[in-house]
């Protein structure tokens, strides 16, 4: 299944998925106009052994590949997909959160997600490049707050043909198609960091938004009562 849109009005521009989709764009275009394209992917790209172990392999900041990966993107598939993603789930996420909350669980489900494919193998030197882990996250966040929202997808069977289901639906098969795929050889997708990043997005939603909009409720029943005084 593709999606191709949600029907899941915002209240607010999203400024922040936009400056996401156009950063990502600017360095995928430097990435495939360079004359030397694996020099961005293996200098800025999170390498487990140079963040778990400090290897000597030349690289840019360990600590900080945790961030520069999450902009760049192996191939015109991998970058159009996870924009497509980005383009169609964010918004709403942003919306919800707001600008600079979403900035910043944006950014933490990408790194969540880059340690927990890094954990997998400590000693590796392959480079994790995508902002498939932090998209992830966005979905996991999605799937908790938005369960039935109707979004519009592709199916390509036999025919292709369009149908709307709630997101519930969809990103559930999102979710343990990541499983399936787990044990397939010589692919070069991390699913593990696609896993860790939808369960931090699920579990933050759960924990933080929800948390924060309770508050809210309840702080503006408290000043209403205090406005009409108590019920009889």
């Amino acid at each position: 299944m593709i999606p191709l849109k949600d029907d899941n009005p915002t209240q607010n521009k999203s400024y922040i998925r936009l400056i996401i989709l156009l950063i990502c764009s600017f360095v995928f275009f430097l990435q495939i106009t360079s004359n030397d394209y694996n020099f961005y992917t293996y200098y800025f790209g999170f390498k487990p052994s140079t963040f778990f172990l400090n290897s000597e392999i030349p690289s840019f900041s360990p600590t900080l590949t945790l961030l520069t990966s999450l902009f760049m993107h192996g191939g015109w598939m991998h970058f159009l997909g996870n924009m497509l993603y980005l383009w169609i789930f964010a918004d709403n996420i942003e919306d919800k959160m707001g600008a600079k909350k979403f900035i910043f669980f944006y950014l933490i489900s990408g790194v969540f997600a880059s340690i927990c494919h890094g954990l997998i193998d400590i000693t590796s030197n392959t480079p994790l490049i995508g902002a498939s882990g932090a998209i992830a996250g966005v979905l996991g966040a999605y799937l908790y707050l938005y369960p039935r929202a109707k979004v519009l997808v592709l199916i390509p069977f036999f025919i292709f043909f369009t149908i709307r289901i709630p997101a519930f639906y969809l990103l559930i098969f999102w979710f343990f198609y990541q499983f399936i795929n787990l044990g397939s050889q010589g692919s070069n997708i991390a699913w593990i960091a696609h896993i860790g990043g939808f369960i931090f997005g699920l579990v933050y939603a759960v924990i933080f938004v929800e948390k924060t909009r309770s508050s809210k409720i309840k702080k503006g029943k408290s000043i209403l009562a205090r406005r009409k005084g108590p019920w009889h």
